[in-house]
């Protein structure tokens, strides 16, 4: 019950934050209610009975036979998927950080920028063959499911910081044509899938440090009663931050049920909480700024106080039934809640236009959706014929108002609107398995997305601003695909895409100068893509590699036209062309010696040129210019070394990380860019087993060389403040508790 708090309480708590100051230095927060509350119920209902644990250390997941389901929407290994797809397993992600943010693991995987803000009122900036490259804030242009629910709202616009790391059990990431089938926003498919509890009941706590005052607290149990099991894990992070203003402080509860009615039948309760009540926003600095002190913040985050704070609780159901060895049959249905509360820095002289919509954001949003799907495998002679067609209809809901920024301090509302979406979708997939050894795949989503806006602030000067827009695709994908023998895999893909504006890009639109109302005359953008790709691996089974080549073009490409009052305007540009190569190998080296290598080549450009924005403020953009926020070469490389003999130090892992970022232009017009970047990381674990109890303690050094660099970049930025600088060494280390009861 204690779960799912009310907007109302919601709306309490945040505005006791309006008129606090906050200031850098995190104290110990104070464990939320939600957080214990299910833990105890989690942990109890486990060890009272035989379960497992989210922190604790598994054995590692064989990279080169993964099961993934995001290609075809049924599970098949990876290899033999015909499309672009690999997967990190649950190892990975707990030797890779603190299971705090995405960007500790996927650039392990190609074609993936995830670039780490260090700024946690903004989320991460990702991006996959250059789709959501744009975003200043949230994920856009990739799709997010977790455990099948959806984390990207019918606009596009996605939250990479709620997903609970510590209790995935692999994160599964689709590029290319094929992700398209995922409706709008498909550039790619990042879908998060939980462990399976054991049938051993396990508990655990984890504990970690590092720099910049960070620390991490996790608990989780997990297990399995009769037909139930149970997943659950609480996390407690806070970090003073690398630059000045940039604290943050956040809970996080995921709780998973499933029951097996029989041997058909299975449902899985999903309940999650997410509690942000600090970030602190450093914003960004200009070229200047960073040169002479990367830690700095821009003045005027410390005027207005700029900060954000967020709640959102969720639960969702999933039913999976088999009706006999060919037809299966799945749905699912959600529904949560998410607050926030955001001080901007827009000035005080733009927010005296009537029209000004303010500096502090204060949203209230439901959210929600059901689906089904249905499969069907058929035997045709030698061939076999599988088709799955299903539904998706999700809304969101949203009361958003924004008040003049005062200091710091809320002021006169200046906007309040009530804004709806919805998508309505419907799509097919047939692939058809030749006994030539060919696999033939097609399919199409004819897909629907509703925008409404209803305006409630109307004063004089500032009329009625409401309005609605419509936007229909249908997006059809073709593939072939040939395995030689059980080494070798090829295939190719085309597919036809397209992307709607998001919410906050429908915002604004500017007239004269100023801001008037919903930019209604958005068009979504349209894609083209194709890609081929051949998949290797060794007899042995050792050793693995997958090539891709791919080549997207884009009609109305959606790019920032102006800045106006702090706030950004969108339009359409013409044609984008992103064309690019990816390969990945994973694979023993010798018997103590494992690596991976993932690398990235992308090229995305403007085939045409525009003019964005007006009067003296008007920037040419011209054709060939490259998209902002795309690096052109991106390369991962590890080295994992255990020792082969016996002794105390035969459980120790010992891993070297490098990662190579190339130059990422600021903007559009193509007038900076951030230089490129190589770090190296250090990390080793040394697990004991002692009895029912397992001892991990664990350490790593990120950024070895002490390497200065620009982590990220706001893309487009108005006031030029392009540049998130990223810190200078930093360690990081901890200990991992388990028992097995």
């Amino acid at each position: 019950m204690m779960l799912f708090a009310s907007l109302a309480g919601n709306r309490v708590g945040r505005a006791a934050l309006r008129a606090v100051p906050v200031t850098r230095r995190v104290g110990a927060p104070a464990v939320p209610v939600f957080g214990l509350i299910g833990l105890a119920v989690a942990s109890g209902a486990v060890l009272a009975q035989p379960a497992q644990t989210t922190d604790a250390q598994s054995p590692p997941v064989d990279t080169l036979s993964e099961v993934v389901v995001s290609a075809s929407r049924q599970a098949q290994r990876s290899f033999n998927a015909p499309a672009s797809i690999q997967s990190v397993d649950a190892q990975t992600i707990r030797d890779a950080g603190p299971m705090v943010n995405l960007s500790e693991s996927l650039s392990r995987v190609p074609g993936v920028v995830v670039l780490n803000r260090q700024n946690y009122a903004q989320d991460l900036q990702l991006s996959i063959r250059g789709f959501g490259a744009r975003s200043a804030f949230g994920i856009r242009g990739v799709r997010l499911i977790v455990d099948g629910i959806p984390a990207t709202m019918p606009d596009g616009q996605g939250q990479a910081a709620t997903v609970s790391l510590a209790s995935v059990g692999r994160l599964e990431v689709l590029r290319g044509p094929l992700a398209l089938l995922y409706g709008n926003a498909a550039g790619g498919v990042v879908q998060a899938f939980s462990l399976e509890p054991p049938a051993h009941p396990i508990a655990s706590a984890s504990l970690s440090a590092g720099s910049e005052g960070a620390q991490r607290l996790g608990l989780g149990a997990s297990g399995q009663v009769g037909s139930a099991s149970l997943l659950a894990d609480w996390s407690r992070f806070q970090t003073d931050g690398y630059r000045d203003h940039s604290a943050a402080r956040r809970e996080q509860f995921n709780g998973i049920v499933r029951w097996r009615t029989d041997a058909d039948t299975r449902i899985t309760l999903v309940a999650n909480a997410f509690d942000q009540p600090l970030s602190q926003d450093p914003l960004g600095l200009t070229r200047a700024q960073m040169q002479a002190d990367p830690r700095q913040v821009d003045p005027s985050a410390l005027s207005q106080n700029t900060r954000k704070t967020v709640s959102q609780n969720q639960a969702g159901l999933v039913a999976e039934h088999r009706l006999d060895a060919d037809r299966s049959v799945s749905a699912r249905l959600y529904a949560g809640q998410r607050a926030v509360f955001q001080t901007l820095s827009t000035p005080l002289s733009a927010q005296t236009a009537a029209t000004a919509p303010g500096g502090v954001v204060d949203l209230d949003r439901d959210f929600g959706g059901i689906g089904m799907q249905y499969s069907h495998g058929v035997g045709l002679g030698d061939s076999r014929l599988t088709a799955v067609v299903g539904f998706d209809h999700d809304r969101q809901r949203e009361q958003r108002q924004g008040f003049i920024n005062n200091a710091g301090v809320v002021g006169q509302l200046k906007r309040d609107e009530l804004n709806r979406v919805q998508n309505t979708d419907v799509y097919a997939l047939t692939i058809l398995r030749l006994p030539t050894a060919w696999t033939l795949t097609a399919g199409a989503r004819a897909s629907r997305v509703d925008f409404r806006s209803d305006d409630r602030y109307i004063t004089t000067g500032n009329g009625d601003d409401s309005g609605a827009r419509q936007y229909q695709a249908v997006s059809p994908v073709l593939g072939v695909s040939r395995a030689w023998g059980s080494t070798v895999n090829v295939y190719a893909n085309l597919g036809r895409g397209f992307e709607t504006p998001t919410f906050a890009e429908l915002a604004y639109r500017s007239t004269s100068g100023s801001l008037t109302g919903l930019n209604l005359g958005l068009q979504a953008s349209r894609s083209r893509q194709s890609e081929i790709g051949a998949k290797w691996r060794s007899g042995d089974g050792s050793q693995r590699a997958d090539l891709a080549l791919f080549s997207i073009g884009t009609d109305d490409e959606i790019v920032v036209d102006a800045n106006v009052g702090g706030r950004t305007t969108y339009r359409n540009a013409g044609r984008t062309l992103r064309e690019g190569a990816e390969l990945s190998w994973v694979g023993r080296l010798s018997p103590t010696l494992s690596g991976r290598l993932a690398l990235t080549w992308l090229s995305a450009r403007f085939r045409d040129g525009f003019v964005s924005g007006s009067g003296s403020a008007a920037v040419t953009v011209a054709a060939g210019n490259r998209l902002a926020g795309t690096p052109d070469r991106l390369a991962f490389g590890e080295l994992v070394w255990r020792p082969r003999r016996e002794g105390p130090l035969t459980d120790l892992t010992v891993g070297l990380e490098a990662l190579k970022v190339g130059a990422i232009p600021v903007n559009d017009a193509n007038t900076d860019a951030a230089e490129g970047y190589t770090l190296i990381h250090l990390r080793a674990s040394l697990p004991r087993q002692m009895g029912a109890w397992r001892l991990t303690p664990f350490a790593r050094i990120d950024n070895l060389a002490d390497r200065r660099h620009v982590g990220s970049v706001i893309v487009n930025e108005g006031n030029r403040r392009f540049f998130e600088p990223g810190p200078g060494r930093t360690w990081l280390a901890g200990i991992s508790l388990s028992a097995r009861f």
